[in-house]
């Protein structure tokens, strides 16, 4: 009887939510959440920073485009 091949272990992939630290007021947004009548899940408040950090490196990437130095609003 042949033995069946198994295709080797990939190293696991980074998850999206893992970012670096974190760049949300953890309390102040499940508040917000609850007074909306809903309820937090565990891994969310890491999405939303990874998002934060996509929003602010978007916002670099202009700022520098427009050759300024300061992120200003409208580049949000």
């Amino acid at each position: 009887m042949a033995k069946k091949k198994t295709a080797a272990k990939k190293p696991a992939a980074k998850k999206a939510t893992e970012c670096k630290e974190s760049l949300i007021v953890a309390s102040k947004v499940k508040a917000y959440i609850k007074s909306k009548g809903a309820m937090t899940a565990s891994d969310s408040l890491a999405a939303l920073s990874c998002k934060v950090y996509c929003l602010l490196d978007k916002a670099i990437e202009r700022t520098l485009a427009n050759r300024r130095s300061t992120v200003k609003p409208q580049d949000l």
